[in-house]
């Protein structure tokens, strides 16, 4: 069949309009894929993907988010934009940008960045200053930033205490201006002048009297604590003058200092220096994975039977002991004495329930260095202060994220299983060889 010149016209004219069709939906497809973007995530446990929690605390943030990672590391800063990533895709207003600490050591200095650098999260003029991040860390810094409410807290003074707003390196002063940027308030009551706590006061914080306390104020606290009221008590080896609240909370100090020989491994030559890693499954340690560290220390016990319901919130390590003697040289733990060998509890957590369906709780923290000014910049002190004021304050709305595992990257092997291999590997597959080779060699040499 001869294809006329008409007909040759009317093909290339539909072939080109075809040609040209295709090619404007290319175009238009390439201009919306630039405006909307379409993921999919095809991993057998969503491992690239937000948890629905972290997706709710997204929703609930109206306002942009500000992330500054004060970090060198090329390998961690692209860790870290891989997980920020995951958050820009629910919540396009978050905004991150990575700072050597070293180009900015005013700043450095400002915020106490250590070798292994900081992430400052701010919302709504607020900030959260995180050591380590993952998803968990945080979405719950995410949470605590637009769920903060004013707090007043009231620090007890005219014993020495440690002041709020002291500047020494004994006082914690420091921690308060901390507290006041997470808009928790924060107020002194000297009980010889005034009887009563302040009635806008959702916790009372005894902070290592060096003198003892009157009477009649030992009374007024009893009272408080009778009544319901929230308490974080600090005290230190060898003080005497929180013995009766203690033993009214049901708790009792061991005698001397806890020190750890292990505390060398960091690099540290004090032994008493308590380095604390492992954490209870509390709500004040949910997610927590910083070292903590508290410079002189003292262990507890439970006395006696107790109205509160106690958990061990801190523990020192299994090779330490309550020193009882003098801390120089050579110590060493000595059986026929009244120490106590490790691992020992150095925080007591507790809880009890009010009949106005309330509940009660109450911290007893063998150590207040470590929320002094000369320790609150070491490792995860500061985090773990904001985390017991944030339990005692009813303001602990911590939640916990597993971490989820790729199926088939990790292989359960049986001890028989292992045996089989192992015996295979090296045994039967080399002498199976051996023979093969033999048997070759000697078929070859009868030729």
């Amino acid at each position: 069949m001869k294809i006329s010149k008409h007909i040759h016209q009317r093909i290339y004219i539909k072939n080109t309009l075809i040609t040209f069709i295709i090619i404007s939906l290319l175009i238009a497809l390439a201009s919306l894929s630039r405006t909307y973007k379409a993921e999919y995530d095809l991993s057998a446990s969503n491992s690239n993907t937000l948890s629905e929690a972290s997706q709710k605390i997204l929703r609930s943030l109206t306002e942009p988010v500000s992330i500054t990672a004060y970090i060198k590391e090329p390998n961690l800063q692209q860790q870290l934009t891989q997980l920020l990533n995951k958050y820009r895709r629910f919540k396009h207003n978050i905004s991150f940008n990575f700072i050597d600490p070293t180009s900015v050591p005013e700043k450095a200095r400002e915020l106490n960045i250590g070798p292994q650098g900081v992430i400052i999260v701010e919302y709504l003029g607020r900030t959260e200053k995180l050591l380590y991040l993952d998803e968990s860390t945080l979405s719950n810094a995410l949470l605590q930033l637009a769920h903060t409410k004013e707090r007043w807290i009231t620090f007890l003074t005219g014993h020495g205490e440690r002041s709020p707003i002291g500047q020494a390196n004994f006082d914690i002063g420091l921690f308060g201006k901390q507290l006041e940027q997470h808009k928790i308030k924060v107020q002194t009551i000297n009980l010889a002048q005034f009887s009563t706590i302040p009635d806008n006061s959702s916790l009372l914080i005894l902070a290592s009297p060096a003198v003892a306390l009157l009477s009649a104020e030992l009374n007024i606290i009893s009272e408080y604590i009778k009544n319901g009221g929230n308490i974080l008590l600090l005290t230190d080896p060898n003080n005497p003058h929180l013995n009766t609240i203690e033993q009214q909370l049901g708790l009792k100090k061991l005698p001397g200092t806890v020190v750890d020989s292990s505390s060398s491994l960091y690099g540290i030559d004090d032994p008493t220096f308590v380095l604390v890693s492992e954490y209870s499954r509390h709500p004040i340690t949910i997610n927590f994975n910083s070292i903590s560290v508290f410079p002189i220390s003292s262990a507890f016990i439970t006395d006696k039977e107790t109205e509160f319901e106690t958990e061990v919130l801190l523990s020192s390590a299994q090779k330490s002991w309550s020193e009882t003697g003098e801390i120089t040289g050579k110590i060493r733990f000595d059986v026929d004495s009244e120490e106590q060998q490790g691992p020992l509890s150095i925080a007591y957590a507790l809880t009890r329930n009010l009949p106005n369906k309330t509940q009660q709780r109450i911290v007893v923290l063998g150590d207040g260095d470590f929320l002094s000014n000369a320790y609150l910049g070491n490792v995860g002190n500061a985090e773990l202060g904001f985390r017991i004021i944030n339990w005692l304050t009813h303001d602990d709305q911590f939640i916990e994220i597993p971490n989820n595992i790729t199926p088939g990257k990790s292989l359960n092997l049986s001890n028989t299983s292992i045996a089989i291999i192992g015996f295979g590997f090296l045994l039967i597959l080399p002498l199976l060889l051996m023979l093969t080779g033999l048997y070759i060699w000697h078929k070859r040499k009868k030729q």
